[in-house]
Parts: C-alpha cells; sequence; structure tokens
C-alpha cells in the first residue's frame, strides 16, 4: 500500500477520533437530557441511554485503533504476521459488543411501548449491518490467516 494512502487513512481515523469523542463528552449526554424533558414517560432512560450511547462509540472508537495499528503493520510490510491476529480479534470483538448493545436498545425500548417505525427500522438496520461486519472480519480474518501462512511458508522455499 502506498506510504500517502496510509498517512491519509491515518489522518481521517485521527479526524474520525476526535469527533467521536466529541459526540460522546457533549453531544450524547445533551441528546439524553433532551429526550428525558421531552418524553417525560421514559425519562428513567437519561442516564442508561447515555451509558448505552457512550459504550458504542467506544467500541467504534476501539476498531478505528485497531485499524491504525494495522495500517501500521501494512507501512512495515508485516502485515501477514501474527502481530496482525489480536488487533482484528478485538475488533471483531467491539463490533459483536456494539451490534449487542443495539439489541439491548431494541429490547428496552420495546418493552416501553415507545417504540416508533422509524426507531424500530433503524435499530434493525444496526443490528444487520453489526451481523454483516461481524461476519465480514471473520471472512477476512480467514484470509489473513490463510495469505500469514502461505507467506511463512514461500519464506522457507526461499
Amino acid at each position: 500500500m502506498h506510504r500517502t494512502t496510509v498517512l491519509c487513512l491515518k489522518t481521517l481515523i485521527t479526524i474520525l477520533l476526535g469527533l467521536l469523542v466529541t459526540c460522546q463528552i457533549f453531544v450524547v449526554p445533551a441528546v439524553a437530557a433532551q429526550s428525558a424533558v421531552r418524553y417525560s414517560d421514559i425519562a428513567y432512560f437519561e442516564i442508561p441511554g447515555t451509558i448505552v450511547g457512550i459504550a458504542f462509540l467506544i467500541c467504534v472508537e476501539v476498531v478505528l485503533i485497531c485499524v491504525w495499528r494495522l495500517l501500521s503493520l501494512v507501512r512495515e510490510d508485516a502485515i501477514f504476521s501474527e502481530t496482525a491476529f489480536p488487533d482484528v480479534d478485538v475488533s471483531l470483538g467491539a463490533v459483536v459488543t456494539a451490534t449487542a448493545l443495539v439489541v439491548v436498545a431494541l429490547v428496552a425500548l420495546s418493552l416501553t411501548g415507545f417504540m416508533t417505525a422509524s426507531i424500530t427500522l433503524l435499530l434493525l438496520l444496526g443490528i444487520a449491518v453489526g451481523a454483516g461486519l461481524s461476519l465480514l472480519i471473520v471472512v477476512l480474518r480467514g484470509l489473513l490467516r490463510k495469505a500469514s501462512q502461505l507467506e511463512h511458508d514461500l519464506s522457507e522455499v526461499v
């Protein structure tokens, strides 16, 4: 991968991490507080909703940090080594955790009877995207394992 591409991706990841941290500190608590005032019937979800929202964003940040580390391995031409697998595994765990948080939100809001069609659709879409990303990471992990093995075998032959 070209050095400029890696640098651009790392710059984008830095910007995204800054925006996500800003959202965690300011946006999520503010939206939860406004929702508690606006929908007093479910105001008791303000704190749990804030926690789930922040936890979801932490999962996204973890994935971005793992991608950063994988990009560093690409730049060092060491992506097909065993050092890549922990980052892939952590990414998979973060995506599964984020998907589980969306499921929790779906169940919690369903139990309150406060679900609208748009919220239901959004949460179901989040579950589908999370499941799809999880499966994609599993497939890519298998390909990385195979490529690592092939590179190892080739280095023994040469």
